[in-house]
């Protein structure tokens, strides 16, 4: 018997408040049952398991991820059921279909689910989820401080006053700011909780990328930030960012893959003999594609090991050095050999960036296949 023929289907369009349910039971002939259902875990628990009360066969539920996250498919999965979580953008979509609804939505889920034409998410573990976010709320954090430092210098721009002693943010800086006279007592005020929200966002960066490189020193990360740290322009953060949002590095057979997943692969537009190739897809995860944009600047300058980065090789593997060192030679001749035949700077890095996460995929994965020997 196929195993079609003994599966029950369940698809679920989710929302904050309701989801709208579609489910088949098991069998060709079999009709389509809809339903609402409560986003609460009692009421999640009695529906998933009154499914599978009645089904003769296994049971396999999927939602489209979005702001629900994982947390559904861990609850459905504690209850016995399969769960899958569908990535947005790969779901197929009719050009003609131009009515949009919860209940239509749950339908065509349960369409695609049953033909097999559904892309998965592949789910993080509780504990790499966590880790995640710790790494975005400090991304976040450095955009809140940067507002705030953005707001600082514009105000006194325009209340003419500009810094001309050296660098702006550094503690003689900080200092300068701290004892300006605006020659307004409103506007005195303002700057003075400016720069008291300054100093709390500081402080909340500090406070974050200390728990990160704490949680960096342990298992199962201390190794591959290492490893890592051995690349030229990446640093614990970049690094723990990096294995955070690929966390089940297993899943990228070859680093093409993984250039495809981080978006840095050329789109392209061919038909006949006519090739058209445009700017990278930008499809794939945003975060791990700035760091590695960011980290690319740094192989412009001459493949040289300075004295931090030959610190932060200190009691690492040979042939990781290797690697690194090759990178980094290799990366330089790249770019300057792009922006010579007349690429611009951002082509060029990009080009370096994309090639760096080839290096980086061969790191990890070798340190994957030793480990599991």
């Amino acid at each position: 018997m196929s195993t079609n023929n003994i599966t029950t289907y369940v698809a679920m369009d989710v929302h904050k408040k309701q989801h709208a349910v579609a489910f088949k039971a098991a069998g060709l002939d079999k009709p389509i049952t809809e339903f609402t259902l409560n986003n609460t875990v009692r009421d999640i628990k009695k529906a998933i398991k009154k499914i599978k009360k009645n089904s003769n066969g296994p049971v396999i539920c999927c939602y489209e991820s979005g702001c629900l996250g994982f947390a559904l498919a861990r609850q459905i999965e504690d209850i016995g059921a399969e769960c899958k979580v569908i990535a947005p953008s790969l779901v197929p979509r009719r050009p003609g279909d131009k009515i949009k609804t919860d209940r239509r939505d749950a339908l065509k889920l349960l369409e695609y689910l049953e033909n097999g034409q559904l892309v998965e998410v592949l789910p993080p573990s509780e504990e790499q989820e966590a880790v995640r976010d710790l790494c975005r709320a400090r991304e976040k954090a450095q955009e809140d401080l940067m507002r705030i430092r953005h707001q600082i210098s514009k105000m006194l721009l325009r209340n003419g006053f500009a810094y001309k002693d050296g660098t702006h943010w550094t503690q003689k800086h900080l200092n300068w700011v701290k004892t300006l006279d605006l020659g307004n007592p409103l506007i005195n005020e303002v700057l003075a909780d400016l720069y008291e929200e300054l100093h709390h966002r500081m402080n909340r960066c500090k406070q974050l990328e200390e728990s990160i490189e704490k949680i960096a020193q342990q298992e199962p990360y201390k190794l591959p930030v290492a490893m890592l740290c051995c690349f030229k322009g990446i640093k614990t953060i970049s690094a723990m960012t990096i294995i955070s949002e690929l966390y089940s590095f297993e899943r990228f057979s070859d680093p093409n893959k993984l250039m495809k997943f981080l978006g840095l692969i050329p789109s392209e537009h061919t038909s006949a003999d006519r090739v058209r190739k445009g700017k990278i897809t930008r499809a794939g995860n945003k975060r791990v594609r700035r760091i590695l944009i960011e980290a690319a600047w740094h192989q412009r300058n001459k493949p040289i090991v300075s004295k931090e980065l030959r610190k932060r090789r200190e009691g690492q593997e040979q042939w990781v050095i290797n690697i690194a060192n090759k990178c980094m030679k290799r990366l330089y001749k790249k770019y300057w050999h792009l922006v010579q035949r007349g690429k611009s700077h951002h082509c060029a890095v990009v080009a370096v960036a994309r090639e760096l996460i080839g290096f980086i995929w061969d790191v990890l994965h070798t340190h994957l296949e030793i480990s599991a020997k």
